[in-house]
């Protein structure tokens, strides 16, 4: 079993106990945060490596690495093959600033994004433009309403009810 179904099955199974999962993921959240510290100290430093190495270098086990390169693989600049990745798997964290800076925006992860080493990437400006393209992306915005005695939106000067609006 690849290690990335190993980690799934083991965070987000719905069967274990609840204080047992909560303690799992606050391990985890703590872990993660620390990890990223470091990578973002040297954020164009690209560290390589493979699962097993990392987990030893971050001094975690490899259930949470494999969730932390779960978590990031989509910031990086040429993912990894989580999905079959085992020990001995090369892997990397070469990753986008700004996209990974987003993708933690959308993932409601405040602790990351707000961690203090982002200054030193990102002025407080730009982190402010990240933010706001991010939450802006989600937002579904809804087409003006037409109404029946409102002008046709095709420009022929009538009323939508006495062209477009006909057959609706």
């Amino acid at each position: 079993m690849a290690l990335l179904e190993k980690w799934r099955k083991t965070a987000y199974n719905e069967n274990e106990d609840q204080k047992k999962l909560q303690a799992l993921w606050d391990d985890y959240f703590q872990k993660e945060k620390a990890i990223y510290q470091k990578l973002l100290k040297n954020p164009d430093e690209v560290v390589t490596g493979t699962v097993g190495e990392l987990a030893k270098k971050y001094k975690v086990t490899q259930m949470i690495m494999t969730g932390f390169l779960d978590g990031i693989n989509d910031s990086l600049i040429n993912p990894n093959p989580i999905e079959t990745m085992e020990a001995d798997t090369e892997v990397n964290l070469g990753f986008d600033k700004a996209l990974l800076y987003k993708n933690m925006v959308a993932a409601g992860a405040d602790w990351l994004y707000g961690l203090e080493e982002w200054n030193k990437i990102f002025t407080e400006e730009e982190q402010q433009a990240l933010y706001k393209e991010q939450k802006q992306s989600q937002t579904i915005r809804k087409a003006a309403k037409v109404y029946p005695n409102d002008p046709c939106p095709c420009g022929s000067g009538k009323k939508y009810k006495k062209c477009c609006g006909k057959n609706a």
